[in-house]
């Protein structure tokens, strides 16, 4: 299994409007055939402490059965297609990618 994490430092001054145009957007990569499971959210409201990082404006966390999986999503089109259109949106993006 490997878990793929994206945090999206999304660019000051997006409109409610288009904040949740990109958050429909990243829900679209659900649907690429080989993800097993994804999750989308933007940082939780808990209590502030040091190891908590809420910098970022929303995230995804993806399911793959493999790490050939994990590659067939980056070339995938829906994905090609999803960073041409919005990466406008972003200032930054870190990824972690967690094998089992």
């Amino acid at each position: 299994m490997l878990v793929h994490s994206v945090y999206f430092h999304l660019v000051p001054g997006l409109s409610p409007a288009q904040r949740a145009e990109f958050r429909q957007a990243v829900e679209i990569l659900r649907t690429i055939s080989c993800v097993e499971k994804a999750f989308v959210g933007a940082p939780a409201a808990v209590p502030d402490r040091p190891v908590i990082e809420k910098g970022y404006g929303l995230a995804l966390t993806v399911i793959f059965k493999d790490v050939a999986a994990h590659n067939s999503y980056q070339v995938d089109p829906i994905h090609l297609a999803f960073v041409a259109k919005y990466k406008h949106c972003w200032t930054r993006v870190q990824v972690y990618d967690v094998q089992e």
